[in-house]
């Protein structure tokens, strides 16, 4: 490979640079940054018919009394029962209702003298009531990972789902109370929501996952994943890491490319690039020891890589995301 080598040149990368030890679902999670939390409950009866608008970041919704429709725009209604959460990563427009056909009201109206973690109510309430959250991901994995993810996923009650719940309700405590160390917990709670919406998702069918998440839940190719993510550095070769999932080279080249809609390398690439931004944006670390921290012996070698996958060069994506940061 041009521009690697096999050791990081200064030893101490491995498995995501300080996340050692921990799985490859951890590695991406870990890189997600969420962000500027909201969340609220709904208490409802009667006929009642709610429009959301396109939202930016994720957005989790979680039945906790009665039964309703959510319509994604493009998707058919689906029927959510007590119990059931629902998660929508894409920020499609969406409507929530008692029943179908019922005319909606702007979802803008309903929230906007809601308190942060409080709870909005119409018709009076005690028939139908859920709890929700939205938070913004600006972490260099967020888009690909949102784009690997349908626009509604369901979690019907089980583990991850009572997880989820109590989640929700941590967060509404947190915002609503406003106590010391209250930002960092948000943040946690954050993370663990996402977790445990990923965890349900893999958990359930594969059918229609692709990218990313559908090689973590493919038994024949998780182990080339780990492996890449253990050694991000390493000038690996199709060849070894075909020989790690036990595969002859063009069995495992074809399946992962089929899976994936990316060639190993071509992943690998992406998941280096991935590692190197998130250093970029969170230090001030210079260029070529980030560059060799993610295998590549050549400043302008990984330059180029760098740009193909982000489309910025390393320099001007570090100056962006730290002005963006200070705004």
């Amino acid at each position: 490979m041009v521009g690697t080598k096999n050791k990081p040149m200064f030893g101490f990368l491995s498995r995501s640079f300080e996340s050692c030890g921990m799985d490859t679902l951890s590695d991406i999670i870990s890189l997600l940054h969420p962000h500027d939390c909201v969340a609220a409950g709904f208490d409802a009866a009667g006929n009642w018919a709610i429009r959301f608008d396109g939202h930016e970041g994720l957005k989790c919704n979680a039945v906790r009394k009665g039964t309703c429709w959510i319509a994604v725009e493009g998707e058919a209604p689906v029927k959510l029962e007590e119990g059931d959460c629902v998660i929508l990563p894409r920020g499609l427009p969406f409507v929530l209702s008692a029943h179908p056909t019922h005319v909606a009201i702007d979802a803008q109206v309903l929230y906007r003298p809601v308190r942060h973690g409080g709870t909005a109510v119409y018709g009076g309430g005690g028939e139908f009531f859920m709890t929700g959250a939205r938070f913004l991901l600006s972490g260099p994995p967020a888009k690909p990972l949102m784009r690997s993810l349908p626009p509604l996923i369901t979690v019907r009650p089980g583990a991850d789902r009572d997880t989820v719940y109590w989640t929700l309700d941590r967060l509404a405590q947190e915002l609503r109370e406003q106590r010391p160390g209250g930002g960092l917990s948000i943040t946690h709670l954050s993370h663990l929501l996402l977790l445990n919406v990923m965890r349900s998702y893999l958990d359930g069918p594969s059918s229609g996952r692709n990218g990313w998440l559908s090689a973590l839940s493919d038994t024949r190719l998780a182990p080339a994943i780990e492996a890449m993510h253990d050694d991000p550095a390493r000038s690996w070769s199709v060849q070894e890491l075909a020989a790690v999932t036990a595969q002859s080279r063009t069995t495992f080249a074809v399946r992962f490319k089929r899976v994936t809609g990316q060639t190993p390398i071509d992943y690998l690439t992406e998941w280096r690039m991935l590692l190197a931004a998130d250093r970029l944006r969170r230090t001030n670390l210079p260029v070529v020891r980030i560059a060799a921290d993610v295998g590549y012996t050549s400043e302008s070698a990984f330059g180029v890589a760098f740009k193909r996958v982000l489309g910025h060069a390393p320099r001007s994506f570090a100056r962006n995301e730290r002005s963006r940061t200070r705004r």
